[in-house]
């Protein structure tokens, strides 16, 4: 734990909460675009929900009292990130959005699985390793 009652992974965690605040700020907007262009408020809601999650879970692991806490926090926000490509998927099979839209968002979800996966990973090593 560093001094300010962080765990480690501070390179990874900046990086994590950049990209997934980042990631939200843009799932927000396209919420927004389609209840007030599409008039869809049922997939908007829930991929609101999901995409803005992995950020909040992301930053609530910082603060987290312990290792194993860390990595729990952040499995919940790598099952949110599943989730939000998930939604991704279906408003893009059902042509709420676009391809370019749905390949930029598509693109950085897929990069917060990948680095949510590769902290999970590290966390777990260092868990066996206690």
């Amino acid at each position: 734990m560093d001094n300010n009652g962080n765990i480690g992974y501070q390179r990874k965690e900046n990086v994590i909460l950049n990209k997934s605040k980042a990631f939200a700020v843009n799932i927000v907007r396209l919420c927004q675009s389609l209840q007030s262009e599409k008039h869809e408020y049922i997939l908007s809601k829930q991929i609101l929900k999901s995409g803005t999650s992995i950020g909040a879970n992301a930053k609530e692991a910082i603060k987290g009292s312990s290792n194993k806490d860390f990595g729990n926090k952040m499995t919940i926000a790598l099952k949110e990130a599943g989730e939000t490509e998930y939604w991704l998927e279906i408003l893009f099979e059902t042509d709420y959005i676009c391809k370019e839209q749905f390949d930029s968002l598509i693109n950085d979800c897929r990069e917060l699985i990948k680095i949510l996966t590769s902290i999970i990973n590290t966390i777990k090593k260092s868990i066996c390793n206690d």
